[in-house]
């Protein structure tokens, strides 16, 4: 009886094709993660990178589309202590300046997203457009290092400010720096 050898190099190519087609498959998977974010270098001075994420009613929203408006970008998670500590004075600051050009955008990178987004807006009480990237992908195109990380954007969609932590969006120094920001007519020369 003839005993059959085992073909090594055949079972390494088959480890190594069905490898390579994992890995295009992941690749396609993230595909849609990969383009919610606009990859640009970020910095002080610079176009702000777009994005385009869900809100809480399901439609896309993209920074894009408050060109004319001063936004502050937040980028949170309902299990971060500091962002729990910081949402109530953004609630304030968006009370005081809602519909005088100005808008706050805070994009939760919770992986649960809408599920436990929605309770944390409604138990604070926070009436501001929360946005969901499930994914994480804001991080990639902002470079952040942590949560929370907030942006101040101007009417051109200019990087004004970044902030790293949270912050009391109510203290005056912080109020008058958007209501200068507010002020600047549209679009500027």
């Amino acid at each position: 009886m003839q005993e059959k050898k085992f073909d090594y190099r055949a079972a390494i190519l088959i480890i190594l094709t069905i490898t390579g087609l994992l890995v295009l498959l992941l690749l396609n998977q993230n595909k849609s993660y990969n383009n919610s974010v606009k990859i640009v270098p970020i910095a002080v001075g610079l176009p702000a990178p777009d994005f385009k994420f869900p809100g809480m009613d399901g439609k896309m929203v993209s920074l894009s589309e408050f060109r004319g408006k001063v936004v502050l970008v937040n980028i949170w998670a309902t299990w971060c202590p500091s962002c729990v500590d910081e949402m109530p004075s953004m609630e304030k600051l968006y009370q005081k300046l809602k519909g005088n050009d100005f808008e706050i955008l805070a994009v939760s990178i919770d992986s649960l997203g809408e599920k436990v987004v929605a309770p944390f807006m409604k138990k604070y009480k926070l009436t501001f457009p929360a946005l969901i990237d499930s994914a994480g992908a804001i991080r990639m195109g902002y470079r952040t290092t942590g949560v929370p990380e907030s942006f101040i954007i101007d009417k051109d969609g200019i990087l004004v400010k970044k902030i790293i932590g949270s912050l009391d969006w109510t203290k005056p120094e912080t109020l008058h720096l958007f209501q200068r920001l507010i002020q600047i007519p549209w679009p500027s020369k």
